[in-house]
C-alpha cells in the first residue's frame, strides 16, 4: 500500500491546504489552478522538469528545434454552436503549438470512452477530429482509446499531443514582454465561453452565439512574415483575455494596462454576460491570440492580421508598461480604472 501523502511538506498556500481534494476551480486556468500546478505538481516533479510554464516547450532536436505540446478536452456538452470536442480538441493543440511560433506538424489523439457512450456519437466527434485535422493541414500519428466504467466518465474525454517545428530566429515566450510594448487582439473575444453556455443551460439571447474555434497557425504565420519581432503570443483560452494578459504580466515582471473601450467585444456577448453578471475579459475564446509586440511594429502586425480572415477585427488594446508589475489595470470608459485580477477559477467550468 502506498504511503499516505504528507499535505504538510507542501509549500503550499491556500486553497490547496483547506481543500484535501480537486475542486472545479483547479481546472479553470486561473489562481487555483496556478497554485496547483506551483505548489503540488512542480515540486512533485523537481528536477525532471524543466523550462519555461507556458504552453507549449519550445526544444532542441539536432540543427532544428521542435515545439511540444498536449492538452485534453473535457467539454461539456460534447457538441455546442460552432463546433464539438473533437474539432476543439484539434483546434487546441494546434494553437498552443502556433503561441511558439512552431508550425504545426503531426498530432496523437488518446480518447477516454464512458461505457454506454453510442458509437454514432463518437463517429460525430471523430469524423469533427479529422476535419479540422485536415483543414489545419496536420497528420494524426498515433494515437489510443480506454474505456471507463458507466457512471465513472461523462461520455467522451480526448487528449491531443503535437509536434511543430520553430523557424531559426523566431523567440516568442511570455517573458519577453517590455515595457511600451503593445498589446494586440486578433478579433472579438468571449464567443466561445457564451456559446457553450448558452448551449448548456438552453440559454436564448436573441442573437445566435457559435463558438470561435479555429487554428491559428496560419495568422500567426502571416504575422511573422512582416519581419516584426514577436516578443509574446497567447491564446486566451481558459480564463479569458484576462487570464492571459495576468499570466504575462507575471512571467515578464510587468504591468499591464489596457483601454476596455478599445478591446472587441461583440454586442451579443456583451449582452449575455450582462444579463448573467459575468465579465466577457474572463469569458473563454478558442479561435483568438494575444499578440505583445514592440510598438514600432504594432501597425504593420495590426494590419497583416487584419488582412487575414481569421483577423479581421484585430484591435490594439493596451501597453506594457514598467508599474505594477505582475498587474493588469483597465481603463473604463468612464476614465476610472480597475484591477483586472487572475481569476480564481473559471466562470464557465468544462468549456475546453
Amino acid at each position: 500500500m502506498a504511503e499516505t501523502t504528507d499535505l504538510a511538506a507542501w509549500t503550499c498556500p491556500l486553497p490547496l491546504r483547506d481543500s484535501p481534494t480537486i475542486v472545479m476551480g483547479h481546472g479553470g486556468g486561473g489562481a487555483m489552478s496556478a497554485e496547483l500546478v506551483e505548489h503540488l505538481f512542480l515540486p512533485a516533479y523537481s528536477d525532471a522538469a524543466t523550462g519555461e510554464l507556458t504552453d507549449s516547450a519550445v526544444l532542441p532536436a539536432g540543427p532544428a528545434r521542435i515545439a511540444f505540446s498536449t492538452d485534453s478536452y473535457v467539454v461539456k456538452p460534447l457538441f455546442f454552436p460552432g463546433g464539438s470536442i473533437g474539432d476543439l480538441a484539434v483546434n487546441g493543440t494546434v494553437n498552443d503549438l502556433a503561441m511558439s511560433g512552431a508550425v504545426p506538424l503531426y498530432l496523437s489523439t488518446a480518447f477516454i470512452l464512458e461505457e454506454g457512450t453510442a458509437l454514432d456519437e463518437l463517429g460525430m466527434v471523430a469524423t469533427a477530429l479529422g476535419d479540422a485535422a485536415r483543414a489545419a493541414g496536420v497528420r494524426l500519428v498515433t494515437g489510443d482509446t480506454k474505456v471507463v466504467d458507466a457512471g465513472h466518465g461523462d461520455g467522451i474525454f480526448v487528449n491531443t499531443a503535437g509536434v511543430g517545428l520553430v523557424a531559426d530566429g523566431v523567440d516568442i515566450r511570455p517573458s519577453r514582454a517590455r515595457p511600451g510594448d503593445a498589446v494586440l487582439v486578433s478579433g472579438d473575444i468571449g464567443v466561445h465561453g457564451v456559446a457553450v453556455l448558452s448551449c448548456r443551460e438552453g440559454l436564448e439571447f436573441g442573437t445566435a452565439v457559435e463558438s470561435d474555434t479555429a487554428p491559428l497557425h496560419d495568422l500567426v504565420a502571416t504575422a511573422l512574415a512582416t519581419g516584426a519581432d514577436l516578443h509574446v503570443l497567447r491564446d486566451p483560452t481558459r480564463g479569458g483575455l484576462a487570464a492571459s494578459l495576468n499570466e504575462i504580466a507575471a512571467a515578464a515582471g510587468v504591468g499591464v494596462e489596457i483601454a476596455e473601450r478599445d478591446v472587441p467585444v461583440p454586442p451579443e456577448v456583451a449582452d449575455a454576460c450582462s444579463i448573467l453578471g459575468l465579465d466577457p475579459l474572463y469569458s473563454a475564446n478558442e479561435g483568438k491570440l494575444v499578440a505583445v509586440v514592440p510598438p514600432d511594429d504594432a501597425d504593420r502586425v495590426l494590419d497583416a492580421m487584419r488582412a487575414h480572415p481569421r483577423g479581421t477585427r484585430a484591435a490594439r488594446i493596451g501597453t506594457v508598461v514598467a508599474d505594477h508589475a505582475g498587474m493588469v489595470v483597465a481603463r473604463t470608459g468612464l476614465g476610472a480604472s480597475r484591477v483586472v485580477d487572475l481569476p480564481p477559477g473559471e466562470q464557465l467550468p468544462r468549456i475546453c
